[in-house]
């Protein structure tokens, strides 16, 4: 006799992000910058403007880190507030 099979419990997905920044302001084309870090990838841009992308992309990782969320736990207005708040901290906003 044959047991039924117990159905299988989907595995339950978990929600990813990253921050994408392209600089397209590169006028020295001697090198492509790129930088990886948590939750984000920055790709081009002239020095200042890659520098720039990854000041803001530390700030928001700050910022996550002080509320105890990922990314990808942000509500499209609380990370409009995260985005805006780590401009204004890189001075540039």
């Amino acid at each position: 006799m044959r047991l039924p099979k117990k159905p299988q419990s989907k595995p339950k997905k978990t929600k990813d992000a990253a921050l994408l920044g392209v600089g397209l302001d590169n006028q020295d084309e001697e090198e492509t910058r790129l930088t990886k870090g948590e939750n984000y990838l920055l790709v081009g841009g002239s020095k200042q403007t890659h520098e720039i992308m990854q000041e803001t992309a530390v700030r928001v990782n700050e910022q996550l880190e002080k509320k105890g969320k990922r990314l990808a736990d942000l509500e499209p207005e609380e990370f409009r507030d995260v985005m805006s708040e780590a401009v204004e901290k890189t001075g540039r906003g």
